[in-house]
């Protein structure tokens, strides 16, 4: 007798279960968070950078690329090209890659970077040309905009060309810019 009586009472409970919106579990969690992935951007930079030579303030525009293959350790390309402001025709170029950390801190991704490359310095009224070895640790910060856009609020970079043809010298300068995300992996 005490049977039926228990299994009409388990058959009400699991209908109100049913009918109030209870969901079944499944087997997998859902993730607590997500982080961006592999990506590779493009971008554009002004730059202004004190030379070492003859202490002049040149400026110019830039390329960049940054490749993550890891969440937050990649590779970093650029060309810069300083031609503007230049007096008697003083010019640098630098084609500058080498390893690059990031840590997203919410729009923030301030980064560290050690680039390696080459230089190309132009002597006061086309005296002479060079090309040169070229060390360039530096640091700044890229705002998300939007999920594929980017603006480099900053990014500080420290040269040292230890071949230059009068000794080592050190330039000095920031960039600005804007970059565009392409084969974004997951966020």
């Amino acid at each position: 007798m005490m049977m039926p009586v228990m299994k009409k009472l388990i058959l009400v409970v699991f209908l109100l279960l049913g009918l109030s919106g209870f969901q079944p579990a499944f087997g997998q969690a859902l993730p607590a968070a997500t982080a961006p992935g592999a990506y590779v951007s493009v971008g554009g930079t002004y730059s202004i950078f004190q030379s070492a030579y003859g202490q002049r303030v040149l400026g110019g525009a830039g390329l960049y690329v940054d490749i993550n293959r890891w969440r937050q350790v990649g590779i970093e390309g650029e060309a810069r090209w300083l031609q503007q402001n230049k007096l008697a025709n003083t010019t640098e170029t630098t084609y500058l890659i080498g390893p690059r950390v990031e840590i997203r801190r919410g729009r923030f991704s301030p980064y560290v970077k050690t680039l390696v490359g080459v230089g190309y310095f132009n002597f006061p009224y086309n005296y002479a040309q060079g090309k040169y070895f070229v060390i360039a640790p530096g640091a700044g910060v890229d705002y998300n905009l939007s999920y594929n856009l980017k603006i480099r609020l900053a990014d500080f970079e420290y040269q040292e060309w230890p071949q230059f043809t009068f000794g080592n010298i050190n330039p000095y300068g920031v960039s600005v810019g804007i970059s565009y995300h392409f084969l974004n992996g997951v966020r």
